[in-house]
């Protein structure tokens, strides 16, 4: 169940759209910030409080890999695997954290740190490989870059929390 406050964003935001559909993608960002991922239960919610079906809402976030449509650990790792990351090494690196987590695609780390994910399209194909945590790109990755990063991610987590 939604907050009061995160069905009234909803609400307000959609009336900045020319339709209800138009405000679906905001909606599922609103869920997905209040509960972390996205479930069953937010889309509904979403298609009531929009007035649409709940086929039209769940449409949008299975189409778009940016939504966790299950709980994920503090920082998602998504990897692109589209064909030019691929040729550029990304099945490598995708494999090479597996060995340094433990966790396969779609797994999370034991300590809710990382979840890895193989996505589609970064729009970063100049400089591939490329993966995405949170908002922020990463790109001509190596093995010893991600070292980097993860230390990186562990030492934020370790001063915010």
């Amino acid at each position: 169940m939604l907050s009061q406050e995160s069905r009234a964003q909803i609400e307000e935001n959609a009336k900045r759209f020319p339709s209800a559909k138009s405000a679906i993608l905001n909606a599922l960002y609103v869920v997905q910030n209040e509960e972390g991922f996205v479930a069953e239960d937010g889309m509904q919610e979403i298609a009531e409080l929009l007035g649409m079906p709940y086929t039209d809402v769940e449409a949008v976030a299975t189409f778009y890999t940016l939504f966790q449509k299950q709980p994920a650990g503090k920082y998602r790792l998504d990897v692109c695997t589209t064909l030019t990351c691929s040729l550029l090494g990304a099945e490598h690196l995708i494999d090479y954290l597996y060995k340094k987590l433990g966790i396969k695609v779609d797994e999370t780390t034991p300590d809710g740190m990382f979840t890895l994910r193989a996505v589609q399209c970064l729009g970063d194909c100049g400089n591939a490989p490329v993966m995405m945590v949170g908002d922020a790109y990463y790109d001509n990755l190596t093995p010893e870059k991600l070292d980097g990063i993860l230390d990186e991610l562990r030492r934020k987590a370790g001063e915010s929390g």
